[in-house]
């Protein structure tokens, strides 16, 4: 879906036609009464004897077309590369962090917006416009745009509900950490010293599912704290709550006289109903608690993917321990341990992790929106898929009696890379997403002057990303800035999302203008740090 709308609700307006920074007498920008400079020295004209930068052929800054270039026309860009003339066409129409300053109107772009977008999101981006940057016009060239104004001094908006519930976090953590002790302790008077060697083995399947998470959740990480919480309580609130809600339905079977002798109705019935919910439970409550920092389906994947890995290293443990138990019996414990180590570690790692993930996706869907009525709703769906696929899987492995070892095999790895591939295909997918939607939504200030089309093209894509990061590091300190320039750029797009959602009132309009603050800052410090203060 595309969106075309002015966000200033008038027509545009170029540096020729608009007072920069509203200056005495009408008098435009770039043109002071009585020559009077700019700041204590006319802005882009220095004096005739200062040159910019030693520029071959004595020309002076200012004297020739902006920047000042070598006698054969070539420029340095952040895309790593000499840049071409000012028309050149490249990654939107111009290179990293250029444009054409010839035309003094003020563009406006149109951007697709991601999957997932509420319908009337079109709407809402008018009704909800970016204030109008009072400085240099939007397509002043990049660095022009760094220094033309001083940034204001905006507050840091009140980070009080940040340390609560960071807090909040980090004792709940305390809590399941001395949980899992407990588990552990517990688990080691059954089985023995066998136990350590199970939860060694059991760190592998878990740091593997870890790295892939993270690996998929660069563009825009999510806080470690939630993330590690998502574990912890996958690995023991969720081991917990399962045993104690099942507890009671037992209970009532064995009055019942319902027998289970095969196992299916509790691998088939009640443990996809019960480990599902309990694992989901983390999701809602980030959800609903810490909105801030569940901001879409990408971010419920996160969630999810690791509140089931958490799930499995503590489910595999048992496993293994009473594997090895069991054949020990028989002779056979360390084949035992072996086995069961390939069939759960290596070859179905992932399926904890797909099933809550069905979860995380749809809450994070109706996220966006911000009711907490619809992040409960939307729960359901993704709840029961991941009980859906929860249960085709312990039903093939309950019911399915291969005679041969090869034919197990075949019925534990097809299934698994079937499930296994729903996760990494939505990965995919939703990191691609994630990527589309913060040039929509970076888009806006481009639009209303606060960045440039380059920008955004080079803030928001993968491959701009790069290109700005080896452009900064050929300067001293230039990297960390443009890291911190990323960094705030997908703050500023996750933001701008939730203004446009109606969430976070007044409190995410003041964060919104302290973001745009700061990385106004960061782009006049990494100009600074490329000895470039006054343009290319």
């Amino acid at each position: 879906m595309s969106h075309q709308y002015d966000p200033y609700g008038q027509g545009n307006q170029g540096n020729g036609n608009q007072p920069f920074g509203n200056q005495p007498g009408g008098q435009q920008y770039g043109s002071q009464p009585g020559g009077q400079q700019y700041g204590g020295q006319q802005y882009g004209s220095q004096p005739a004897a200062q040159q910019f930068g030693n520029q071959p052929g004595g020309q002076q800054f200012g004297s020739q077309q902006y920047g000042s270039q070598p006698a054969d026309n070539q420029r340095f860009s952040p895309g790593g590369q000499q840049q071409q003339p000012a028309n050149f066409n490249q990654y939107g129409g111009h290179q990293y962090g250029f444009q054409d300053h010839t035309s003094d109107q003020v563009h406006q772009r149109t951007y697709d917006e991601g999957r997932f977008a509420p319908s009337h999101t079109q709407a809402l981006r008018i009704q909800n416009r970016v204030e109008t940057h009072q400085g240099a016009p939007a397509q002043a060239p990049w660095t022009t745009q760094a220094i033309s104004v001083t940034p204001s001094v905006v507050e840091k908006p009140s980070d009080t509900g940040d340390i609560v519930r960071l807090v909040i976090a980090l004792a709940l953590g305390g809590l399941l950490l001395l949980g899992f002790a407990i588990i552990f302790l517990l688990m080691t008077l059954s089985s023995g010293l066998v136990t350590f060697v199970a939860m060694f083995l059991s760190f592998f399947p878990l740091i593997l599912i870890i790295g892939m998470v993270l690996w998929f959740d660069r563009w825009k990480p999510q806080p470690k704290v939630a993330m590690g919480l998502c574990v912890l309580w996958g690995g023991v609130a969720a081991i917990i709550l399962t045993l104690v809600f099942q507890f009671p339905l037992q209970v009532v079977m064995a009055g019942a006289g319902v027998t289970d002798d095969s196992g299916a109705i509790g691998a088939v019935v009640m443990a996809p109903i019960f480990e599902e919910t309990t694992k989901g439970m983390i999701l809602v409550a980030i959800a609903l608690a810490a909105r801030r920092y569940f901001e879409g389906p990408l971010d419920g994947w996160v969630y999810g993917s690791l509140a089931g890995a958490g799930f499995a290293f503590t489910e595999n443990i048992l496993y293994l321990s009473r594997s090895y138990a069991e054949g020990a019996q028989q002779g056979i414990g360390t084949v035992a341990l072996i086995m069961t180590f390939v069939v759960r570690c290596l070859l179905s790692p992932l399926l904890h992790s797909t099933f809550t993930m069905c979860a995380g996706v749809t809450i994070g869907l109706a996220a966006r929106r911000g009711q907490w009525w619809a992040i409960i709703l939307m729960w359901i769906p993704g709840l029961l898929a991941g009980m859906m696929l929860h249960a085709l899987w312990n039903g093939l492995a309950t019911f399915l009696n291969p005679t041969t070892l090869l034919l197990g095999l075949v019925c534990i790895i097809v299934p698994s890379l079937l499930i296994s591939s729903i996760w990494f295909s939505l990965a995919i997918f939703l990191q691609f997403n994630e990527t589309k939607q913060t040039r929509a939504n970076l888009g806006d200030y481009a639009n209303a002057g606060w960045l440039t089309h380059a920008e955004v093209e080079m803030l928001g894509t993968w491959k701009g990303r790069r290109a700005g990061k080896r452009w900064a590091g050929r300067y001293p300190s230039g990297k960390p800035h443009m890291k911190k320039m990323i960094k705030l750029s997908a703050a500023l797009a996750t933001t701008r999302m939730r203004i446009i959602g109606g969430i976070g009132g007044t409190g995410e309009q003041d964060r919104e203008r302290y973001l745009l603050d700061q990385f106004t800052k960061e782009r006049s410090a990494l100009m600074h740090a490329a000895g470039q203060p006054g343009g290319f």
